[in-house]
């Protein structure tokens, strides 16, 4: 049972619930002192380094990337008079770990990585030895730090840490030692109660919990702090699984108690003075609960496209026609494609759904304990010799060797599996693809479109459903049928971990504080700088080059994952798949956009371009409007942007196409609309429906003055065969953030100080 309280709490002693309804004369603290009782309360306020509670400027106690991102923090932060890595910046090399096929470029990014720690003072990771977020967990997070990671998925609340996933233009300003500035976010208690059944998995809890809060935002840009006597009754290793998969909530962050186990998990990993006994005080006030019985949760599937998309396989086997209809004609909506079918129903033999192909791997689904339970369950077992495959990605090289020493790889291989390196490559496409129309079983992080490798746009679809380690191992014994592990009645106890670092010891290098200015920073001939960006004009006109009206669109979508990753080292080549596999007309749009602000700042304005800025001149007080102080470039419009990765390069790559602002209901997260601002870009809102259509031209006058005043109501003109008025608004910006905005960019902004 996963419950919601429709109002803020109080948790006294740790263990009892009182809803603020209920609580006139159950607690004499106040409302404002109980909320200082949150473990979070206390882990941001002693991170913070501003005078004001309520409105803060976070220092963090490191930083991470992996090889899709590091290069362009690095680069953006060298544009704006990098000196040295000031705290711990851990690179890895999880995402592009595969060399592309004709091509160096992988590697060329590795070696950049690899020098860059040299030259500033970094700590690098090379391929295959881990995934970024579980060496974190091995080397890095404990109790009471804050660290700040260019991956969503960002992390490490079982561990006592509060991580936060950013594009990386807040990883910059960390390394140029400024601040990651934030209103206190609202806090919400994840209430742990009883304990998982056997066979249940902490995907199975984390399904359950996404689906009940992502489509109602109930915790988005909120903080879950996890407590009650449940969180006990898992291992630290079983919490992580859970806590990765809060991203997919749209939280801001996560933090847990911590307990014996917990302490326990740090010593093994030789870091025992990095445990904090976290608790809330005696009293503590949260701003709402979930409350989650783990005795009441069962084997679960979330069915495409989204993680919340969950059902207990039980239902699903008892409901397949109609729940497999639905997400089929989820599918004719998304992609709006006629020749485009899903058919998930041809997938039903004898009344069960049966997968094409099992993986386990990564953050989420490669942790030691998974990977152990899933060798029980295959022992003496066959994956069998049809089209069914299971590929199986250990976290880490250290869990690898310890499966190693267990048996636990014997008893899979010779199950039929193949075990893989650490490698995050199935998570975003660039990983055991599978093929046209099958339907992949995944304890993996997210199932967006695309995640798995397929292009839709080009007419190939392919769909994943997200598992738990334990009900994929179960349904590999059944040749690939839907199987639910806690039906099975079996238990399980997981021998103990013993954590060897040799591997660690003897490839990472450890830079941190050795930085050599000397040092030569080597960039192969596909890392490119950054191109000069404008800054913000007086007036703004935009024009229209993508209108979306899904209720959602992900940053996948925004700027796909997979065979992209070989470009992100080169802005404008990269540049070129921006929507793509969304709106394929996008590019050329934005690319003539371009043109024409070219032509017309070299005296050669288009036709088009200006009957539309005669147009502007017949509004009432802009008849004397001078073409020079107006400004254009184009935009999108998508109902809510930006769930999901937090690849700055959803926002960078519409800005190398001239992108000048985003128009939106909302914004999915505020990591993407971070990304917007730091590329010089302004997350509009729209006050009311969207009056204005694709290829519209929207003229938004006095723009740099309009920043200066209260955001909360931006006049603009919908420039057509008519002129009418649209009402914007700006979610309250920082000064800062208003100044980047103006400058154009994070880099103009660094650059001009």
């Amino acid at each position: 049972m996963v419950k919601l309280y429709d109002s803020g709490v109080y948790l006294l002693d740790g263990k009892k619930l009182i809803s603020e309804k209920e609580a006139v004369d159950a607690t004499k603290e106040s409302q404002d002192e109980a909320k200082r009782g949150t473990i979070s309360y206390h882990i941001l306020q002693s991170h913070n380094t501003s005078a004001d509670p309520k409105n803060l400027q976070i220092r963090f106690d490191a930083i991470a990337s992996h090889d899709i991102t590091y290069v362009g923090i690095i680069q953006t932060a060298r544009a704006s008079g990098l000196d040295k890595f000031p705290l711990p910046y851990i690179l890895t090399c999880c995402h592009n770990s595969l060399c592309a096929v004709g091509g160096t470029i992988n590697e060329d990014d590795h070696v950049f990585g690899l020098t860059a720690c040299k030259r500033y003072g970094g700590i690098f990771l090379p391929p295959h030895m881990g995934v970024i977020h579980q060496y974190m967990r091995e080397e890095v997070a404990g109790g009471g730090k804050m660290i700040l990671g260019s991956d969503s998925h960002t992390r490490y609340g079982a561990l006592g840490t509060m991580a936060v996933g950013e594009g990386g233009g807040e990883l910059v300003k960390q390394i140029l030692e400024q601040t990651w500035d934030i209103a206190y976010p609202e806090i919400v208690a994840v209430y742990l109660d009883g304990r998982p059944n056997p066979g249940v998995g902490p995907q199975d809890i984390a399904i359950a919990i996404i689906s009940a809060v992502f489509k109602n935002g109930y915790v988005k840009n909120k903080v879950m702090e996890f407590v009650g006597p449940g969180v006990s009754s898992m291992t630290t290793d079983y919490r992580n699984g859970i806590d990765v998969m809060t991203t997919e909530t749209a939280c801001l962050s996560s933090i847990w108690r911590t307990d014996e186990d917990t302490k326990a998990y740090l010593t093994e990993h030789g870091r025992r003075e990095d445990f904090r006994r976290l608790d809330p005080a005696d009293t503590a006030y949260y701003d709402g609960c979930i409350y989650v019985d783990l005795s009441t949760v069962h084997s679960m599937i979330a069915l495409p496209f989204h993680p919340s998309n969950g059902f207990e396989i039980r239902e699903l086997n008892a409901n397949l026609d109609d729940i497999l209809h639905a997400v089929e004609e989820d599918a004719k909506t998304r992609f709006n494609n006629p020749n485009l079918h899903l058919e998930l129903r041809k997938k039903v033999q004898d009344g069960a759904l049966y997968a094409d192909q099992g993986i386990i791997a990564g953050c989420a689904g490669g942790t030691y304990t998974n990977l152990m339970e899933a060798a029980r369950l295959l022992e003496g077992k066959s994956t069998g010799t049809d089209a069914f495959s299971l590929s199986l990605y250990p976290g880490s090289q250290p869990i690898l060797l310890e499966l190693m020493k267990k048996g636990a790889i014997e008893k899979l291989l010779q199950a039929g599996a193949t075990v893989r390196t650490a490698f995050c490559g199935p998570c975003f496409g660039a990983g055991d693809t599978p093929a046209h129309g099958s339907l992949s079983i995944r304890h993996t992080t997210r199932n967006f479109p695309n995640r798995e490798g397929s292009k839709p746009g080009q007419g190939q679809i392919s769909c994943v459903a997200l598992m738990d380690a334990r009900s994929i191992a179960a349904s590999v014994v059944n040749k690939g049928r839907i199987t639910a592990a806690d039906e099975l009645g079996y238990t399980f106890d997981c021998p103990a971990y013993h954590y060897d670092s040799t591997a660690y010891e003897h490839r990472v290098y450890q830079g941190f504080g050795k930085g050599n200015p000397k040092e030569e920073l080597v960039c192969g001939p596909n890392i490119k700088d950054w191109p000069k960006l404008p800054p913000l004009s007086e007036h703004m006109l935009l024009k229209v080059c993508a209108y979306i009206t899904d209720p959602v669109t992900t940053t996948d979508e925004l700027i796909p994952s997979g065979e992209t990753s070989s470009f992100r080292s080169d802005p404008m080549r990269l540049a070129e798949f921006t929507l793509s596999r969304r709106v394929p007309t996008y590019v050329g749009k934005a690319k003539e956009v371009k043109r024409s602000e070219e032509a017309r700042k070299a005296g050669c304005c288009p036709k088009e371009v200006q009957h539309i800025l005669d147009q502007i001149r017949s509004i009432p007080g802009y008849t004397a409007i001078q073409d020079e102080q107006i400004g254009l470039s184009s935009t999108i419009y998508a109902a809510k942007p930006g769930d999901g990765s937090a690849r700055e390069q959803a926002a960078s790559c519409q800005r190398m196409l001239l992108g000048g602002a985003n128009l939106a209901k909302e914004y999915a997260t505020k990591r993407y609309r971070s990304n917007l601002i730091n590329w010089g870009m302004i997350p509009f809102v729209i006050v009311g429906e969207p009056d204005f259509r694709d290829d519209d031209y929207i003229f938004v006058p006095d723009i740099r003055t309009a920043l200066s005043r209260d955001t909360s109501a931006v006049s603009a003109y919908v420039i057509g065969e008519t002129i009418h008025t649209l009402k914007l608004s700006i979610t309250a910006l920082t000064d800062e953030e208003k100044e980047i905005i103006r400058r154009g960019s994070l880099i103009n902004f660094y650059r001009a100080d």
